[in-house]
């Protein structure tokens, strides 16, 4: 039977109407070239760079024969070759850039999306849309200055090398955004448009204030980090080490700009959900749009650290398929910073089924309970020998869809993996674990921030977690609805209404 998170249902119809724009994916004739501003977006770096390395010495040396009165001297090169070298190599980018752009084309069809790119070494790209993970449109700040923007689509199996197009007109992102999520989504298409795709609607859900951003922040392992490194400076100090302000000084730099790193990534962080999956808006200067279709969703953790339990705050994490191990971290976060109804009101769009009648109590014991509490199964006593603090935290429970794993005593974490999502398992024993007779549970995700795991457990009791888990997973698999979740969505509505053909719910 299927259980539901209370207060948490949202209905959202496929289609936007005819107000909104229509969307068109391409013959197979047809390509396209990304916006001819795109060189100068891409290459403004390169081109900044090389007037800084070449032109340095020629300015200090100006400078220095200017205060002298002497004749400028550049290091044996007259100023005019000093300039022309500048301007060759700003010169050589830019045609490489340009050649690049000339040279790069897409086009989106019915069922793949292509890149060809190159002029030395040429590369064509070609991913089947129905494989499409997530997909992001991002914008850079020049290219928001341009309204210009950067689409970029994770597919399975790709790894770390992500498809993107840099860059298009935001609107333009869009339109492919929608079409390779409709046909990702398995949308019918009018047989008399075959070629017509609407956007899909969206309804906000949560918004985070830049004053919850800015606390979340500051009451961060960012600012413990910064306390024990003043503290450290203080005695330097009061010792007489001068020299040691010159040394802590890229420290603390470096603690600055993480502070300002997490604040504009987070900044204006909102959540939204519509039919081709829960969409996230986050960013200050670099704004991203980002799109994770539903089912690419292989598992889930909620953490809570030391100081934000003054505040009840929490964090999400997840692992999206075909993210692999993501270099950025606010790409797998799907809520920086909430409250506990706020956790299960977002965990409610990307796990819609907990698989319990009471969710709200269970989720609770998960996050902040201990022992044996709406029916976790923790740690034998024994396991005080290696954990002392931690035993009666470290502990399980298996939902009708997903398996909920808890543990930690500073930062407290519950990892919710559904059944279907399993990849394989293992148990572990180290030496002292073999004479307590106890063993780590493990459960294999797609590469992500969240390893599932339950450690301690009695050997009897994981290795019977180990069966029942792998019996359960390949149930849910057999069961488990199709990748176009937007035909199994249509088609457990056409259930719904045979089942109740007066148009009344059950």
């Amino acid at each position: 039977m299927r259980r539901s998170w209370p207060g948490c249902e949202l209905t959202m119809s496929a289609s936007n109407g005819s107000a909104e724009p229509v969307f068109h994916t391409d013959a197979s004739d047809v390509w396209h070239r990304v916006h001819p501003a795109s060189p100068a977006i891409r290459g403004w770096l390169a081109v900044v760079a090389v007037m800084v390395i070449f032109g340095r010495n020629f300015i200090e040396q100006l400078v220095q024969s200017t205060a002298s009165g002497k004749r400028s001297d550049t290091g044996g090169l007259p100023v005019w070759v000093v300039l022309l070298v500048i301007l060759g190599a700003i010169l050589i980018f830019g045609v490489a850039f340009v050649l690049s752009w000339f040279f790069t084309r897409y086009q989106v069809t019915d069922d793949h999306v292509r890149i060809n790119s190159g002029f030395i070494f040429r590369q064509q790209r070609q991913a089947r849309i129905d494989r499409v993970q997530a997909i992001d449109v991002v914008q850079p700040l020049l290219a928001r200055i341009f309204n210009l923007a950067e689409l970029k689509f994770e597919v399975a199996d790709a790894g770390k090398s992500a498809m993107k197009l840099s860059f298009l007109k935001l609107d333009e992102a869009k339109r492919l955004r929608a079409a390779i999520l409709a046909r990702a989504a398995g949308v019918t298409i009018d047989p008399e448009h075959p070629s017509r795709v609407e956007e899909a609607p969206e309804q906000e859900v949560l918004r985070l204030s830049p004053g919850r951003i800015i606390g979340a922040t500051v009451f961060s392992a960012l600012s413990v980090s910064l306390l024990i490194v003043c503290v450290v400076l203080v005695i330097l100090v009061l010792r007489g080490w001068w020299a040691a302000l010159i040394g802590f000084l890229p420290a603390l730099l470096g603690l600055f700009a993480g502070y300002w790193g997490a604040f504009s990534k987070d900044f204006n962080f909102r959540v939204a959900v519509s039919p081709d999956g829960v969409r996230l808006h986050y960013g200050l200067l670099e704004t991203r749009s980002q799109t994770i279709p539903p089912g690419r969703v292989q598992a889930v953790s909620i953490s809570q650290g030391l100081i934000w339990r003054i505040f009840g705050w929490y964090r999400i994490h997840l692992n999206v398929a075909g993210y692999g191990n993501e270099a950025h971290e606010n790409r797998s976060t799907l809520l920086p910073v909430g409250t506990a109804q706020q956790v299960l009101s977002v965990l409610s769009l990307v796990f819609p089924d907990p698989g319990v009648a009471n969710p709200q109590q269970v989720f609770a014991a998960g996050l902040s309970g201990k022992g044996e509490a709406e029916g976790f199964n923790h740690s034998p006593s024994r396991a005080a020998w290696l954990g002392p603090f931690v035993w009666r935290r470290n502990a399980y429970r298996a939902t009708e869809t997903a398996l909920l794993c808890r543990h930690g005593v500073l930062t407290r974490r519950l990892q919710v993996v559904p059944h279907e999502r399993t990849q394989s398992l293992q148990l572990k024993q180290g030496l002292l674990q073999r004479w307590l007779r106890l063993a780590d549970f493990e459960l294999h995700s797609t590469p992500g921030p969240i390893k599932p795991l339950v450690r301690h457990l009695d050997l009897e009791a994981a290795k019977a977690l180990f069966t029942e888990q792998a019996e359960r997973a390949a149930k849910a698999r057999r069961i488990a609805k199709p990748e176009h979740w937007m035909s199994a969505a249509k088609s457990a509505a056409a259930e719904t209404e045979q089942e109740a053909p007066d148009g009344s719910i059950g």
